[in-house]
Formats: structure tokens, C-alpha cells, sequence
């Protein structure tokens, strides 16, 4: 008889949870339990110091592993929605391939905010699932969770976010890099050397090629169907700006094609570095 050894993980997409860790213990450990978690990733503050939740993540992850459900830390600044999202970001990647579901009624509004964010913008061959879990009660009693019981999961419906063309964030950030603004003769020069643009002429209409094809594939598309950049003329120059609007959702942006592009994403990452 032959006995062959097989990591069923390979074969199995395994149930993977994420929960936020707030004031409350049953909304994460029962709908991971009643939902056959393999693993769970509690999300915690980036200064456990400072973080009044690290007792009630102790007390999670202790219910957990009586279950025999692995327990995973990840660590993020819970004011911060990009720094969650790019924590969640990691999460995602490292679990490519399996089923998630993001617990968004656990933690704070902004944690809340991210995680249904994330289930929009890294949907994959990685299936992210959203869901609330409804407790039976709600408590006032100072020291006590906030909630007890679970009376229902709901799950959520996850809407994808539609970001800009991978060319088009790369472009942002070549004006991120340049203080937030750059004049339109240097971006047809670097979109060019990045190989954004394409342009097929002669030389001595190569100039006016390379604008034309900055107009048409980088600087119409951010400025009239995304409302990312702005193009001022000061004297002969034309300067090229991000917009409020496109400096936030440029980081959205990155966030999103880091992840479509599997890139690792360095703590250098533009996705991080944007404020």
C-alpha cells in the first residue's frame, strides 16, 4: 500500500477571515467559527502601546484556537484609511488564491470604511466577500465588549471601483515626483522614455507627434474623463497639475494597480509615500 502525501491547501481554497479588532470579541470569534474559518487575520493598531484593543484581541484569538483556527497579526495605523488599506492590500496578496471574507462590522468606521473598500478594488482570481455581522445585543456597561452574541451575518454587496488605466496612475505619479506639478514639454519627454506614449514620426515632426500623443493618451483622459490634473498656461508654458481630487484618489489608484500588477509594493511605494 502506498501512501501518498498531499498539502491539501494546494488543492482546498481555504476560508480565510479578516476582522478589524475594536471594543468587541463574539463579532469576530463566532462568525468565524459558524463559518468554518481556516485562518483569521485580526488587524490591530501600529503602536500596540497606545492600542486599548490588544486585551480583546488576546481574548479572540484564545476562542479561535480552541476551534483549532490559526490566528494571523497584521499591523496598521487605524486613523489612517490608506496605511489599512495597504495593510489589507498585503493580506490579500498573501492569501492569492483563497477565499476571504472581510468582516466590516468589527473594529472603527474608518477600519469599517477600508475594509469594504478593499473587497471593491482587489477583487481577483482572489474572491474577497464582505459581510456585517448583526449582534444580539449591544452593551453600555464600561469594561465590557460592546456587543455580545451574533444574531446574523449579512453578507454585503462588493461593487467594483473603477480606477484610471495602469498608463494614467504612472503618469500621476511622474507629477507626484515633480512636486505636484510639471510643465507639458518635460511629461511628453519622461512619458515618452517610460514608453506611456508611443509615437511614430519623423524627426523633424517628432515634437509635435509626442504632444499629440500626450494630449490624446495621457493629459485628455486625466483631465476631462477623471478630473485628475488641470493644465495652466503661464506665458509660453503650459504646467500640467494634480487636482485635490486626483491627489486622493491617486493613492486609491496605486493602491489598485500595485495589486492588478501582483507588484510587492516596497515601504517606498508610491501608494505610501502620496499624502
Amino acid at each position: 500500500m502506498v501512501t501518498i502525501h498531499t498539502n491539501m491547501s494546494k488543492i482546498v481554497n481555504l476560508r480565510i477571515h479578516v476582522a478589524p479588532v475594536g471594543f468587541e470579541i463574539d463579532r469576530i470569534a463566532i462568525p468565524a467559527k459558524q463559518m468554518k474559518a481556516d485562518r483569521v487575520w485580526l488587524l490591530m493598531h501600529a503602536e500596540p502601546s497606545k492600542d486599548q484593543a490588544q486585551g480583546y484581541m488576546e481574548k479572540i484569538r484564545t476562542q479561535l484556537k480552541k476551534e483549532k483556527i490559526e490566528v494571523q497579526i497584521a499591523q496598521s495605523n487605524r486613523f489612517d484609511l490608506f496605511k489599512i488599506l495597504r495593510a489589507l492590500r498585503e493580506i490579500v496578496q498573501k492569501e492569492d488564491g483563497n477565499d476571504i471574507f472581510v468582516n466590516c462590522s468589527s473594529g472603527s468606521k474608518i477600519q469599517a470604511i477600508a475594509c469594504m473598500m478593499a473587497c471593491m478594488m482587489f477583487q481577483g482570481k482572489t474572491k474577497l466577500t464582505p459581510y456585517y455581522a448583526e449582534p444580539e445585543s449591544y452593551s453600555s456597561v464600561k469594561g465590557e465588549q460592546l456587543s455580545s452574541g451574533l444574531k446574523s451575518v449579512v453578507k454585503l454587496p462588493a461593487y467594483e471601483i473603477h480606477t484610471p488605466k495602469p498608463i494614467l496612475v504612472q503618469a500621476l505619479k511622474i507629477i507626484q515626483e515633480n512636486g505636484g506639478k510639471i510643465t507639458k514639454k518635460e511629461m511628453a519627454k519622461i512619458a515618452h522614455e517610460k514608453k506611456l506614449i508611443m509615437v511614430n514620426a519623423r524627426e523633424e515632426n517628432f515634437q509635435q507627434a509626442r504632444f499629440a500623443s500626450l494630449d490624446k493618451n495621457i493629459i485628455q483622459p486625466l483631465l476631462n474623463e477623471w478630473r485628475f490634473i488641470e493644465v495652466e498656461r503661464v506665458g509660453r508654458t503650459r504646467w500640467i497639475k494634480t487636482t485635490q481630487e486626483g491627489l486622493g484618489s491617486s493613492r486609491v489608484s496605486w493602491l489598485a494597480t500595485c495589486s492588478q500588477l501582483r507588484l510587492e509594493c516596497p515601504s517606498n511605494c508610491h501608494c505610501n509615500k502620496w499624502h
